[in-house]
């Protein structure tokens, strides 16, 4: 249905915006890539169950942050 075919005529307008959370909908951009990493720190990844690229993403995301302001 196109958006000008919704009645929102009956929804009141929303002007309490205190609990609203800005980003939470966001959704990085993802792309595949090949990395070699040492054996060791990919198997205690993967020891702690599924989800453990988005963990060493989540670990590297941390790593950057920290440094984001360090001199190349």
């Amino acid at each position: 249905m196109p958006d000008g075919e919704i009645d929102t005529s009956d929804m009141p307008e929303v002007t309490d915006w205190s609990g609203a959370v800005r980003g939470a909908l966001y959704r990085p951009v993802k792309r595949l890539t090949s990395l070699r990493l040492d054996a060791d720190l990919l198997e205690w990844f993967k020891a702690r169950g599924d989800g453990y690229q988005t963990r060493i993403n989540a670990a590297l995301r941390e790593y950057v942050e920290r440094h984001q302001h360090d001199r190349a």
